[in-house]
């Protein structure tokens, strides 16, 4: 079973247009309403694959009433919280272009905060194979929430995968004890602090962060595909080109094919551009079904050349 966390979850609303045109009157071609927030993503893109899953999140007021009817199904926990779950809204072109617009979500108490974590442990004592701690904090958590997690994990023997930004990454990543960190281009390149041009400069970086004690990375490229680090080796790959209709999402489910593929790095590797690359087909953030997933469509390359500029691969 992998546990997910979303400490600032998020309804997400989609507006499709044929051209974003600032000033102007525009007509909608299609609008859908998702749960949203990074662990939601991870967690509904598993269910709909068949593995296992719970989801931890908070929710609060109207939006979060909203939130917990889009979730359906899938199982989770759910910690009241006195403000107002978010709403996030995305403006996707007929060429693939997304605009976001993501709301800041409430403000935590240190009592609801506290409250999070404890519904975590209460599902970390059970066993999971993960623990996926994914997104951005919410204001009023501090920005070692997710150290915090991981230490944890840790003492339940649970595996952590990681995927945010900014403060609470270099936090987290800079503790150390993470299993799996999952920064895109630019938010590696920012952990670092300098430019990622090549796939040695990514691959350079991806190896610092491992020495500040943390176990593998996967550095998802956008649609130059994904590398995965570990101390020892390197492996790169990429799907075939298809037609975006939305971005958003898609490193999420990038993450879930990592997480539910089998033990062999490559194999987990190759599964998560197959559903990276399904995702960004897909309008919004729906999460791809197996049959929308072509794992044996995807190319993987040990060792790959360290002076190829990564906006060539």
């Amino acid at each position: 079973m992998i546990l997910t966390l979303t400490p600032n979850p998020s309804v997400d609303h989609t507006l499709e247009v044929e051209r974003l045109i600032r000033g102007e009157v525009l007509r909608v071609s299609a609008t859908r309403a998702q749960a949203g927030g990074k662990g939601v993503n991870v967690a509904r893109a598993l269910r709909v694959a068949g593995v296992p899953t719970r989801a931890v999140l908070p929710v609060g007021g109207g939006g979060g009433a909203e939130l917990v009817t889009l979730l359906g199904d899938l199982p989770c926990v759910t910690v009241p919280i006195a403000g107002e779950t978010r709403a996030n809204v995305a403006v996707t072109e007929t060429d693939g272009t997304t605009t976001k617009l993501n709301a800041p979500g409430p403000t935590l108490t240190p009592g609801e905060t506290d409250a999070l974590l404890a519904a975590l442990e209460d599902e970390l004592s059970a066993g999971p194979e993960w623990v996926v701690a994914s997104g951005s904090l919410p204001a009023g958590a501090p920005d070692d929430l997710y150290v915090r997690v991981a230490e944890l994990a840790a003492s339940y023997g649970v595996a952590l995968a990681l995927d945010t930004s900014g403060k609470p990454l270099e936090a987290a990543a800079r503790a150390g004890s993470v299993s799996l960190l999952k920064p895109n281009h630019e938010e590696l390149a920012g952990l670092i602090g300098r430019e990622l041009p090549t796939v040695g400069d990514v691959v350079g970086a991806a190896r610092e962060v491992l020495g500040w004690g943390n176990s593998s990375a996967l550095v998802t490229l956008g649609g130059h595909g994904a590398i995965l680090v570990d101390p020892e080796n390197t492996w790169w790959a990429r799907g075939p080109e298809v037609r975006t209709r939305s971005t958003v999402g898609a490193g999420d489910c990038s993450l879930a094919g990592f997480l539910g593929a089998g033990d062999s790095p490559v194999e987990r590797l190759r599964h998560a551009v197959a559903w990276g690359t399904a995702a960004v087909s897909l309008p919004g953030t729906t999460v791809p079904s197996p049959g929308d997933v072509a794992s044996d469509s995807i190319t993987v390359v040990a060792d790959p050349d360290p002076l190829s500029p990564v906006d060539q691969l």
